[in-house]
């Protein structure tokens, strides 16, 4: 979603946005993903929608907020531009467009699923550091809490017991902080 002269803010399920009256702006997916929305708008006038000119190209391809954002404009950084942007800005920009802005945005598969699925390869190759993070992910993703701590069980058998125990306390550790 964009509004005139500020940059693109990226919004994500379940998310509400609020346009005030006369706000010019414009919403529509990432190119390579889908999207759906409700609106609901005042009818003044007869009238609940005036459409504007078509947004261009450069417009709609322009960087998220917080992607080549200055310090001081009041953008928000994405997770990664946080964690290493400032070391590795190259990776940086590969975790929120490659990984975050296509493959997790790939119709083929759920983002629940991609959570499950990222979640269970994270155990097998005892990553407690990024485990943390997609362990919020999946839950943010409609993955339960039981379905997460039956999945480490699970896994358990297939990856090693003290991969399972290191995720089990993670989860408890990220459960508990909820």
């Amino acid at each position: 979603m964009q509004r005139w002269g500020d940059p693109i803010d990226e919004i994500r399920q379940g998310d509400v946005v609020w346009i005030p009256p006369g706000q010019k702006h414009w919403h529509g997916a990432a190119p390579n993903s889908a999207m759906a929305h409700i609106a609901i708008a005042e009818q003044l006038d007869g009238k609940t929608v005036e459409w504007m000119e078509k947004v261009s190209d450069a417009q709609y391809s322009a960087p998220l907020r917080g992607q080549g954002a200055s310090p001081g404009d009041g953008a928000q950084p994405r997770p990664s531009q946080r964690a290493i942007g400032d070391f590795a800005p190259k990776l940086a920009e590969l975790t929120d467009n490659v990984l975050y802005g296509d493959v997790w945005e790939r119709p083929e598969m759920s983002k629940r699923d991609r959570s499950l699925v990222t979640v269970a390869a994270l155990i097998a190759l005892n990553r407690p550091d990024q485990l943390r993070s997609h362990l919020v992910r999946a839950r943010e993703n409609g993955v339960t809490r039981e379905e997460l701590i039956e999945t480490i069980t699970h896994l358990a058998f297939y990856a090693g017991w003290p991969n399972a125990v290191t995720a089990i306390g993670v989860a408890r550790e990220v459960f508990e902080k909820k």
